[in-house]
């Protein structure tokens, strides 16, 4: 128990905000199992470096958030066993594995046994529906722009046939925060700029800085206020990119 509250503990609030991000992430997947779970088990102990890196260098840059996808997500195996998924991303209907194969001791050491029955689990989830994603730990480190584009192409068939992500403005992580959740609440939502600094944690001159970056992109438009703007709102150009 106690390795388990050490490891939350560095988990949180340390480097960039995407680290930041990811540690809280998997502490909150820690701390809805049971501590005999061997689930929790596996966030707790897992040497996590390769799938720490695809999150930082592939996934964040183009969703900028970690909704909907899961770490060490456990499935029925093939032989009445369980396997745990590096990641599943499960959102509208889709079930998607993404599995980073590192070329480390265990993949060089691996024996046939081993690598067969890693196909028959890959095979066995298609079959149970799911979508199986896999990139190389070199290609996350080395070629994340291309990983980045498999990622855009794979959201875009699934999720809408052309419609741009939020990272295709290139606006900060915490930009792509306040945009996804005004996106949320729909055509009409208004939000004021007490509302903006209570939801992303920042002074008042920073977060007039951030509004005024999404209104020179005509991403949101004021509604309320002279000189002194009290609300804004989406346009319809916001709503039309990202429906």
């Amino acid at each position: 128990m106690m390795a388990s509250i050490e490891r939350e503990q560095q988990l949180r609030g340390k480097g960039s905000e995407v680290d930041q991000a990811y540690g809280k992430w998997i502490a909150s997947h820690m701390e809805k199992r049971d501590m005999a779970s061997e689930r929790r088990r596996r966030l707790v102990e897992r040497n996590d470096h390769g799938e720490h890196s695809f999150v930082r260098n592939v996934w964040w840059p183009v969703v900028g958030s970690l909704d909907d996808l899961h770490p060490e997500y456990e499935v029925n195996d093939y032989r009445d066993g369980s396997r745990f998924l590096d990641f599943a991303y499960i959102r509208g209907g889709q079930r998607i594995s993404i599995e980073i194969d590192g070329y480390g001791g265990h993949h060089r050491n691996a024996s046939r046994r081993t690598f067969g029955d890693d196909r028959f689990r890959q095979n066995q989830l298609m079959l149970d529906d799911w979508k199986v994603i896999r990139f190389s730990y070199d290609d996350v480190v080395d070629k994340p722009r291309q990983c980045q584009q498999f990622i855009q192409q794979m959201l875009g068939k699934f999720y809408g046939v052309g419609r741009r992500q939020v990272a295709d403005l290139e606006l900060p992580a915490i930009l792509r925060e306040l945009l996804r959740w005004a996106l949320k609440h729909g055509q009409g939502f208004e939000f004021s700029p007490k509302e903006a600094r209570g939801l992303l944690g920042k002074d008042r001159t920073t977060i007039y800085k951030y509004l005024d970056r999404l209104r020179s992109l005509e991403i949101i438009e004021p509604v309320a206020g002279g000189q002194r703007i009290r609300s804004y709102r989406l346009t319809d150009k916001a709503l039309k990119l990202y429906p």
